[in-house]
């Protein structure tokens, strides 16, 4: 078996060891490298809201190195880096869909972690536990709605390729704010911090281009077929044509801060659902 199938179902528990970890340099480490290295305000985006709420931020077409580098460890191989050029600007949510907007669309919702929990409302948190059949119906039906039908907008999920060029926000390094995984507790919601629950969406710091949750909270469903990444550089790909499962990108709640880098990546069928698992839209730009 390869070391990239072992990817299929694959859930990382909490480590006691990083937590501990993590207590033990606590917010005075935080502190320290805040004072020493100032966290830049996300720049200023342009973005549209929907006729039912949702934010989306545009993003203007580039290239970036997609992938790691062999200097960053990763526990796939299937993250090599190669150049790729996007060629048209796009819009992406800059929240990962919630069940409110979800159940506004779909008139249900799936979510696991759903109701009343710690005495708050979770229409704010990540919907989850849905389907990639599910996630691409949502855009469908949100397409279909009057409103934005009308002013021809059409969502669909984010390629691989926007995903990670939008997480990234120009940065090259692990994480979308630099290689210290410390400071994954200022923009993200993981293993180490949640509590072992997903949390309303927008809690932690955006990144450079004002994209909430990019790092954890839940995992999200791309577009593409799983395959290997080219070792040329490319232009605007979509993945392969047909193949076992669909990729998922991100960090999520109960994931080890390893996990959780722009470059991570893994996939299972699109009919598989779990309760770290959503996603965010995208949508062409007018």
């Amino acid at each position: 078996m390869s070391i990239d199938s072992l990817q299929l179902s694959i859930r990382y528990p909490k480590a006691p060891m990083l937590a501990n970890r993590f207590a033990t340099r606590g917010m005075r480490a935080l502190d320290a490298i805040e004072k020493k290295e100032a966290i830049s305000e996300p720049l200023e985006t342009l973005s549209l809201t929907n006729s039912i709420g949702m934010r989306l931020g545009r993003i203007s077409a580039g290239s970036f190195q997609m992938g790691n580098p062999r200097s960053q460890t990763s526990p796939f191989l299937s993250e090599t880096q190669h150049t790729t050029t996007l060629t048209q600007d796009f819009y992406i949510g800059c929240f990962q869909v919630t069940q409110g907007q979800y159940q506004k669309v779909i008139r249900e919702n799936p979510s696991c972690f759903r109701g009343k929990r710690n005495n708050k409302d979770t229409a704010d948190f990540p919907v989850e536990n849905v389907s990639w059949y599910q996630a691409y119906a949502f855009c469908l039906f949100l397409s279909a709605l009057p409103e934005e039908r009308e002013a021809g907008r059409v969502y669909r999920l984010p390629t691989e390729a926007h995903w990670e060029y939008a997480c990234r926000a120009g940065s090259t390094t692990a994480y979308c704010f630099g290689d210290d995984m410390i400071m994954l507790d200022k923009y993200a919601w993981h293993g180490s911090n949640s509590r072992a629950s997903t949390v309303a969406v927008g809690q932690k710091r955006p990144n450079a281009w004002g994209l909430y949750d990019m790092h954890g909270n839940v995992l999200e469903w791309c577009a593409d077929w799983y395959g290997p990444y080219p070792s040329e550089a490319c232009v605007a790909p979509v993945g392969p044509d047909k193949g076992y499962g669909r990729v998922f990108r991100g960090g999520a709640f109960d994931f080890n801060p390893e996990l959780c880098g722009a470059a991570f990546r893994s996939m299972n069928h699109p009919t598989y659902r779990m309760n770290n698992l959503g996603f965010r839209v995208a949508m062409e730009c007018l």
